[in-house]
């Protein structure tokens, strides 16, 4: 059994690799600030850590004694980030966490990634591991962040042969999302239902237990130096809608949004952000709705085993976790919209569930 450090680890994903690392039997230390959140780790057993990835002499006492580095840390909710705080703690905060590992002896690092920093495929292909970010830095920040922070655990590995191996979850469900950074899937169509418009785009994703516990399998025999798409199912946004819409128990959206409006509506939603008003959404999630953002995991699924969540079931789980926590809530506009789909006949707004899709 090992020690690891978990950085993130109040968080989202970073809860969860806590969580499947005692699971294993480990001893885990969590990097976390005196104000942060805990709830996400209520009921573990860790040890506290105070200080964040951008404070050299409180990453060199966390990473102190420990065999594993997980480096969760990130901002993940970047729509709504400042883009020099985005940049310093997805990249500077890396390179110091990897040099704070480096000289405390840790043995190996996982480095959260993400899949926005590999690149789209060939002829509209999932893209695989092999296929580097190339998108402009305006059109998706975030995305440029994160290809810039494995830019930087790639130069450790070279330079200073650090064991360092990269993790790109792509878009992540499941139970326990406080924050509400994917789940708003579900949140969003239990209040708007059917009339959420719909682009000809689509995505990957895959269930948090799952990116948790291939976290743990890299760090046992994922490959130095090497990156893992962290990913379970492609979806079409139409197909991905009418799960989550028949998960929710609510009439699918069907209104389609034209390709040639993104634009448009991603300029409207970067004028509204400089602004201050906040959105659910960003520019950059806008602008790529044409796109079929779709990822090869085989490599994954091949070295580190497959998944165990269907996204049927995670979403059922995500659903039902969000339900029994209070965040779903049967207000005015969801009763309205519910009522307006009865009237209109759109097809599934009576409250039963329905078989869900196929998923390619």
């Amino acid at each position: 059994m090992v020690k690891a450090l978990v950085t993130g680890g109040t968080g989202f994903v970073g809860s969860h690799v806590v969580r499947t690392l005692l699971d294993g039997g480990h001893t885990v230390r969590v990097l976390h600030r005196t104000t942060s959140k805990l709830d996400a780790l209520a009921g573990l057993t860790y040890e506290s850590a105070l200080g964040d990835v951008l404070e050299e002499e409180a990453l060199r006492a966390a990473c102190t004694g420990c065999d594993w580095v997980f480096h969760v840390a990130a901002v993940a909710d970047y729509w709504q980030a400042d883009q020099s705080h985005l940049f310093a703690i997805n990249v500077e905060g890396t390179r110091r966490v990897l040099r704070a590992a480096r000289e405390a002896g840790v043995r190996r690092v996982i480095f959260t990634s993400s899949a926005a920093a590999v690149g789209f495929g060939e002829d509209r292909q999932p893209a695989d591991e092999t296929i580097d970010f190339s998108l402009s830095p305006h059109e998706f920040p975030y995305g440029y962040s994160k290809l810039k922070a494995e830019e930087v655990a790639r130069y450790a590995v070279r330079e200073y042969g650090q064991d360092i191996v990269t993790v790109n979850p792509v878009i992540v469900l499941g139970p326990g999302d406080l924050n509400l950074i994917s789940g708003r899937f579900i949140t969003e169509m239990q209040r708007l239902q059917w009339t959420i418009p719909v682009s000809s785009g689509g995505i990957g994703v895959v269930d948090v237990r799952d990116v948790a516990r291939w976290h743990v399998l890299a760090a046992e025999r994922g490959r130095t130096g090497e990156r893992y798409i962290l990913g379970t199912a492609n979806y079409s946004l139409r197909d991905w809608y009418a799960l989550c819409a028949q998960v929710v128990g609510v009439a699918a959206p069907f209104l389609t949004l034209p390709d040639f409006v993104l634009p448009y509506a991603a300029s409207t939603i970067e004028a509204l952000q400089k602004a201050g008003i906040q959105l659910p959404v960003d520019a950059s999630q806008t602008r790529l709705g044409s796109r079929k953002i779709h990822f090869d995991s085989h490599k994954t699924h091949r070295e580190l085993g497959p998944p165990q969540f269907d996204m049927y079931t995670s979403l059922e789980d995500t659903y039902t976790w969000y339900r029994d926590h209070g965040y779903l809530h049967d207000d005015a506009l969801a009763r309205f919209i519910a009522v307006l789909g009865r009237w209109l006949g759109v097809p599934g707004s009576d409250p039963k569930r329905r078989p869900a899709p196929e998923h390619t």
